[in-house]
């Protein structure tokens, strides 16, 4: 059995993935991707997913492409490993329910603020020529046009919407943490590893007007707990090889 794992920073994306590798105990390759050099737009990595966007694992050939698909395929793949999913249809469910909150309502807003105060200073240091060349090379529609606003700027009212939906889901997971230790129930799972990928570390950088540590104790509380796992210590100090000693955002570019 091999596993590679294609990854750049062990934030956002890459880090909602390489987490649950760590927690399971699997050993991988690490395949390190460097978007600051859009490796992720190159020929062989295109070659491996024609979409352009990391993370990748690799199983024995198979490849898996989409964070909340290749999380639960780590489940499907490796039941005799510690588990991340309730594995009862009710448990199961509530997992699924909070993945697909955060897939949905969550992760693309925090990414928007993230393009707007970085990803849009890299695209206007590019000048038009060779911008126009990158465009070239990314497969995806939507990446294109996302490259294109990022350049030019995010709209006011767009990154308001942003937000405000981010004020509702960090309300919404305090209030679940009134209820239980996880977000799904008792137990630490896939959709606690989903939100602190995205979340966890970001919001307060990002919104100190928010006041996360008065707003949200139970979520300060929480993002403690899942950062002092071994499999996250694991995951925090796998290096930046763009800038040593150095973490920088890390979106799907």
């Amino acid at each position: 059995m091999t596993l590679k794992y294609y990854h750049a920073e062990p934030l956002a994306n890459s880090l909602k993935s390489m987490l649950p590798l760590f927690e399971k105990g699997l050993a991988f390759e690490s395949v390190y991707v460097d978007l600051h050099k859009f490796e992720q737009h190159s020929d062989w990595f295109k070659a491996i997913n024609p979409e352009g966007q990391v993370p990748v694992l690799d199983h024995d050939g198979a490849i898996i492409t989409q964070t909340t698909v290749i999380n639960e395929y780590l489940e499907d793949a490796f039941p005799d490993a510690p588990p991340l999913r309730p594995n009862t249809p009710v448990g199961n469910a509530r997992m699924r329910i909070w993945n697909k909150f955060v897939d949905e309502h969550v992760m693309n807003f925090v990414s928007m603020h993230g393009w707007h105060r970085m990803v849009g200073v890299i695209a206007r240091n590019i000048d038009s020529g060779e911008f126009e060349k990158l465009l070239a090379n990314i497969p995806l529609h939507e990446q294109r046009e996302k490259w294109r606003t990022a350049r030019s700027g995010f709209s006011e009212a767009d990154l308001a919407n942003a937000t405000r939906k981010i004020e509702v889901a960090v309300d919404k997971v305090e209030a679940q943490l009134a209820e239980t230790p996880w977000l799904a129930g008792d137990m630490y799972t896939l959709a606690d590893i989903n939100f602190y990928s995205h979340c966890g570390m970001m919001v307060e950088r990002m919104f100190p007007e928010m006041e996360i540590a008065k707003r949200c104790p139970r979520l300060v509380d929480w993002r403690t707990r899942v950062a002092e796992r071994p499999a996250s210590k694991q995951a925090a100090a796998m290096p930046d090889h763009t800038q040593p000693g150095l973490r920088t955002w890390s979106g799907d570019r």
